[in-house]
C-alpha cells in the first residue's frame, strides 16, 4: 500500500519522518510517499480534503477536525515553542501596548496557528501581509513591513540580523491559559479508518523513538532538507520541538487543542 504523507522540510519533521520514510523501521507494509511543502500549503491540502496523511497547523485542524483524525503522536506542541512577533531593533514597538492600526505585519500564512496565536494577542485590526516564513525577515529588514511573526529556525537567529522581539506569542498564550501551546500536529483521513490512524500513529512513535537513539543517521536525512544549515541551530530546532508531546499528545495536550478549538469556533482570526 503507498499513502502520500505531507511534512515541512523543517528539522523537527525531518528528524520525526525520516526514520518511516527510509524503510528504517517496520511500517507494516505501508509505503509512504513523502509531499514536502511548507506548512501553509500542507494547510491549503488538507483545507481540500487533497492529503491522505499530513503535518498541519493546529489552528487548520480545527476546520477539518470532521475529515480527518488526529494522531497522538507526532505533534509540535510545549512550551516556551510558540512563535515570536519581532520588528527592527530600532522600533519603538512594545509590548506594553497592542500595536497601533496603521502597521503592516507579516505573518507566515493564513491558516497557520502563528496567525491565531497573533490575534489572540492582538485583538485591533491591522494590516496582515502573508507570507512564506523564510521571507518574513527579509521584509522586515527591507522595511516593507514594519514586523512580522517568525517561527521555525528563524527564532534562534532573529537578533544576529539587527532585528528583536516585541512579545513571545507562546508565552503570553501560556500566561492566559496555563497550558501549552499547539503548534501542529498530523493527522489521517477518517474515510482511511480510525485503526489506520492509530497504526499510522504507532509507526511514526517508533520512527521518532529510532531517531533518539541513531542521531547521525538521521540527520544526514535532516541537513538534505533544512533551510537553515547551521549545525548548532539544527539542533536547537530538534531539541525544542521534539519532546515529550510529541511521543503523544497526553491530557494536557488535548485540552490545549480543545481550547484552541473553542476559540477558533467564534472566531477570533481575520
Amino acid at each position: 500500500m503507498e499513502f502520500e504523507i505531507g511534512l515541512s522540510p523543517c528539522p523537527n519533521d525531518t528528524f520525526m519522518f525520516c526514520a518511516m520514510l527510509e524503510g528504517l523501521v517496520d511500517t507494516h507494509g505501508i509505503t509512504f510517499i513523502p509531499v514536502m511543502k511548507d506548512v501553509q500549503e500542507l494547510n491549503k491540502l488538507a483545507l481540500n480534503d487533497g492529503i491522505d496523511i499530513t503535518k498541519l497547523s493546529f489552528y487548520t485542524y480545527c476546520q477539518v477536525k470532521d475529515n480527518y483524525n488526529l494522531l497522538d503522536s507526532g505533534s509540535a506542541l510545549g512550551r516556551g515553542v510558540g512563535p515570536l512577533l519581532v520588528t527592527l531593533a530600532k522600533s519603538e514597538f512594545n509590548m506594553e501596548v497592542p500595536l497601533p492600526s496603521n502597521v503592516t505585519v507579516a505573518i507566515p500564512g493564513k491558516d497557520t496557528t502563528a496567525n491565531f496565536l497573533f490575534s489572540y494577542f492582538q485583538h485591533d485590526e491591522v494590516a496582515k501581509k502573508f507570507m512564506i516564513f523564510n521571507e518574513i525577515e527579509g521584509a522586515i529588514i527591507n522595511e516593507l513591513v514594519d514586523c512580522g511573526v517568525i517561527i521555525h529556525e528563524n527564532r534562534f537567529t532573529y537578533q544576529d540580523k539587527g532585528l528583536k522581539k516585541i512579545v513571545d506569542l507562546g508565552e503570553y498564550w501560556e500566561s492566559k491559559t496555563k497550558l501549552p501551546i499547539p503548534l501542529g500536529g498530523i493527522v489521517a483521513k477518517k474515510n482511511l479508518g480510525k485503526e489506520f490512524a492509530d497504526l499510522v500513529s504507532d509507526i511514526l512513535l517508533q520512527s521518532i523513538l529510532y531517531a533518539r537513539t541513531n542521531t547521525d543517521r538521521v540527520m544526514l536525512f535532516v541537513r538534505q532538507h533544512a533551510q537553515e544549515m547551521d549545525e548548532a541551530v539544527m539542533q536547537k530546532h530538534i531539541d525544542l520541538y521534539v519532546n515529550d508531546f510529541s511521543l503523544s499528545l497526553g491530557k494536557e495536550g488535548r485540552q490545549a487543542i480543545e481550547l484552541m478549538d473553542s476559540i477558533v469556533s467564534k472566531p477570533v482570526v481575520s
